[in-house]
């Protein structure tokens, strides 16, 4: 019995390996999309993110210390895959730890499944590879969860901790998001994608006042608006002035003679 016992413990790790290494193996590294415009710039927030797409190379000069955002968008049913290399100048002073994070719509941090989120360059190396695997995207989700939904996704590539000296530094970074489409297995459909709002008001000008017709001025066109501070503070200084004079003349005593 003690054997078998062993033999049928050997045979559920080896199902469950099996079952571990089938995602990642069905999940091959992403690769750039034949024909795609490679993107050479980034933006310094959530604001100003610059958009790319699944496939869509990027390869962006940038300094040691730059917080670097891109923006794309998720549909329902899809797993992403975000790669980054960032290409260390030879000259630093010590090691250096950078980090990959990935926001919704909403500007809530997702967590990673895979890949090296987090990883430290010695200071001998000459690049650093970073990696996030996100959770297959759903169709909908309750309000409390932090469940990804479809919508727009920011990628953030900064680093966490360096030597002060090694600010400034000239790097290369090169990014690539990838998608793989399984379908949706939910029932739900969400109303609205998370997309986080960012269009300026406008500023409204005020018109100009012109007085109306048959306004004269005449002789009080100088005199400044009843609701002007300067009519308000003329009349505070003589009622102070009128109330120090009775106040003085009820204390002042008599004089004897």
């Amino acid at each position: 019995m003690r054997v078998r016992s062993i033999q049928g413990g050997s045979v559920l790790a080896a199902v469950g390996l099996a079952l571990l290494v089938s995602p990642g193996a069905a999940w091959a590294t992403p690769t750039p999309s034949p024909g795609a415009t490679p993107v050479t710039r980034a933006g310094t927030s959530f604001l100003t993110a610059t958009d790319i797409a699944a496939g869509q190379p990027v390869r962006v000069d940038a300094a040691t210390g730059d917080y670097l955002y891109w923006s794309f968008p998720a549909v329902a049913g899809e797993r992403h895959e975000i790669t980054a290399t960032v290409s260390l100048p030879k000259q630093r002073s010590g090691e250096s730890t950078w980090t990959v994070e990935v926001f919704d719509g909403l500007r809530r941090r997702q967590a990673c499944t895979a890949g090296a989120q987090t990883p430290t360059a010695t200071a001998e190396a000459e690049s650093v590879s970073l990696g996030c695997t996100l959770r297959q995207v759903r169709s909908w989700a309750e309000p409390w969860s932090a469940d990804p939904l479809p919508g727009t996704y920011y990628v953030r590539l900064s680093v966490a901790e360096l030597p002060e000296e090694d600010l400034g530094l000239p790097i290369e970074v090169e990014l690539l998001v990838g998608a793989l489409g399984e379908g949706s297995r939910d029932d739900g459909v969400l109303a609205e994608p998370l997309v986080l709002p960012t269009e300026a008001g406008t500023l409204l000008e005020a018109a100009p006042t012109e007085p109306a017709e048959g306004d004269d001025d005449g002789f009080f066109g100088w005199l400044p608006e009843l609701g002007s501070r300067w009519v308000w503070s003329t009349v505070g200084g003589i009622l102070a002035a009128v109330a120090g004079v009775v106040g003085f003349g009820l204390t002042r005593r008599p004089r004897r003679r």
